[in-house]
């Protein structure tokens, strides 16, 4: 006989569909799966019997044949033991007629018959949504997870005996259901607030117009003088995620595995941060069956390079395409895969090796070829790619004594929430484009044009500081940003001004490294 069911494998953060067909017939008792299985599911076989035989049904004595359609598509991982044990249960007749052509499973089998969880399910669920199947069995400890999809039933299952009553109607199972909005009713609480760190008014300024732009930022500047504990305040005064943005990030964490138990959805804008130590893969992704990286797990929150001249300088260079394009494309001799990476780059580093270069109260230990060698290290590329730079000194004592605390994250992230917002009505027809750094060139020509006086301080900025096409066009976004919270609808003079400030590391290339 022969019985079918859906379940679903992903590519990238893309869930698709798998049509499990299993066959038994008259024969020497053997079990063969086809269909480009990986190792775990040629393994699969001994969890199944087992499996079906400690949850009270006899294990055919038959040939069985378990084909994985589309056949040209390699399927990886344990998702599908659930839906081959069904189809085996559903083929060998050991219950009435199942119903599995309306409905999708997946979930890892013991060999007790319990149903364990598995990566991916928000985005195989979607992909179910999608082809109109009723429902969806998952592990129960997957099932918040899944019930974000709407128009959809989610069934969560503990146990393939459990399963199985149920395709067969002889048991019921209550749809799993999450209340979205009281997710996004919950204020997001961060433990760092901005109002802790003292003094750096300008490496302040810095990180409001960044998260009003969603711009990328580099801070330099000796050890202790609050690089990294400026970077850390940044997701307090972000903007919190959107239901598209939570639904998008979440995709990436599932895919990923990092959805904890019974978790239902991400509202919190990520923040990663990397050591210096870090693979190619690590950062970028990839593996043999490639995973997300650091940049994907950052998309649409933070990811955070301290010490930036420590990483090496491949893995680095690895970041010019996500940083340009919002997406990291893995390449396969069998396939090729995108992973989402639309994240605000925040980076630290010290001037110099021994980080005093320029510190008043400690002297640089460096010659001038260890220094060259070490900025060496982030190439001018990279640097174009980094919309502001700040340099960070020291805290003066005054300030680090200082009795009052300063802004609170608060008040900050109603400013920037205030110029997101001209953002998103500036941008509506623009589905893909949520903030100013994200704007293509023919968007940056429309949105930030310039006024007479403006043009020529720009001119006489690209003349003197050499800088590139690239730069050009991120000054003029980034004084797009400062006039969105000063609320002025044309940029004007003193914004270009504060914006050509932030691009003082361009240097013409006679000029000697920066």
């Amino acid at each position: 006989m022969l019985a079918k069911i859906h379940s679903a494998t992903v590519e990238g953060v893309n869930g698709i569909l798998v049509e499990v067909e299993v066959d038994i017939a008259f024969g020497l008792p053997t079990f063969a799966t086809v269909g480009l299985p990986e190792a775990a599911v040629r393994e699969s076989k001994d969890r199944v019997k087992a499996a079906i035989k400690n949850s009270g049904y006899e294990f055919p004595a038959h040939r069985i044949t378990v084909n994985l359609a589309p056949a040209d598509l390699r399927k990886a991982g344990t998702g599908y033991d659930l839906p081959i044990a069904l189809g085996i249960v559903a083929a060998a007749g050991l219950v009435p007629e199942l119903r599995l052509a309306s409905h999708l499973a997946l979930g890892e089998l013991s060999l007790d018959g319990r149903i364990r969880p598995v990566p991916g399910v928000l985005p195989i669920v979607m992909a179910a949504r999608r082809q109109g199947l009723r429902g969806a069995l998952v592990p129960a400890e997957n099932a918040r997870e899944a019930a974000v999809v709407q128009g959809i039933e989610v069934i969560p299952v503990s146990t393939l005996h459990q399963a199985v009553e149920f395709l067969a109607g002889i048991a019921d199972i209550a749809p799993a259901q999450v209340d979205l909005e009281s997710f996004f009713q919950t204020a997001v609480r961060h433990e760092a607030d901005l109002s802790e760190v003292k003094g750096q008014p300008h490496a302040k300024r810095a990180l409001e117009i960044a998260a009003a732009g969603g711009h990328n930022l580099l801070f330099e500047g000796p050890p202790g003088s609050g690089k990294t504990m400026m970077a850390r305040r940044l997701p307090s005064i972000l903007p919190d995620l959107t239901l598209d943005e939570a639904l998008e990030t979440t995709g990436v964490y599932s895919v990923a595995g990092l959805m904890g138990k019974d978790a239902a959805i991400v509202i919190q804008r990520p923040f990663r941060a990397p050591h210096h130590t870090i693979s190619d893969a690590g950062l970028i992704g990839g593996g043999q069956i490639p995973r997300p990286g650091e940049v994907s797990l950052a998309h649409n929150g933070i990811l955070f390079l301290d010490e930036l001249a420590e990483f090496k300088k491949n893995i680095l260079e690895g970041l010019r395409q996500p940083l340009e394009d919002g997406v990291v494309t893995i390449s396969r001799a069998a396939s090729s895969l995108s992973f989402p990476a639309r994240f605000i780059l925040v980076a630290a580093s010290n001037p110099c090796p021994c980080g005093f270069l320029g510190d008043s109260r400690h002297d640089c230990q460096c010659s001038p070829t260890q220094i060259q060698r070490y900025r060496g290290r982030i190439s001018g590329p990279l640097l174009d790619r980094i919309d502001m730079y700040v340099e960070v000194a020291a805290v003066p004592f005054a300030d680090l004594a200082a009795a009052d605390d300063g802004e609170a994250s608060a008040t900050v992230k109603a400013r920037v929430v205030k110029a997101r917002e001209i953002q998103r009505r500036r941008f509506a027809e623009l589905p893909q484009v949520h903030a100013n750094s994200q704007m293509p060139p023919r968007m940056v020509k429309r949105f930030c044009a310039l006024e007479q006086d403006s043009e020529r301080l720009l001119e006489r900025a690209v003349t003197r500081l050499g800088l590139s096409a690239r730069a050009f066009r991120r000054i003029q976004k980034i004084a797009r940003t400062i006039a969105d919270l000063a609320g002025h609808p044309n940029i004007q003079t003193a914004h270009v001004a504060e914006a050509i400030q932030y691009r003082r590391l361009d240097r013409k290339p006679d000029a000697g490294p920066a």
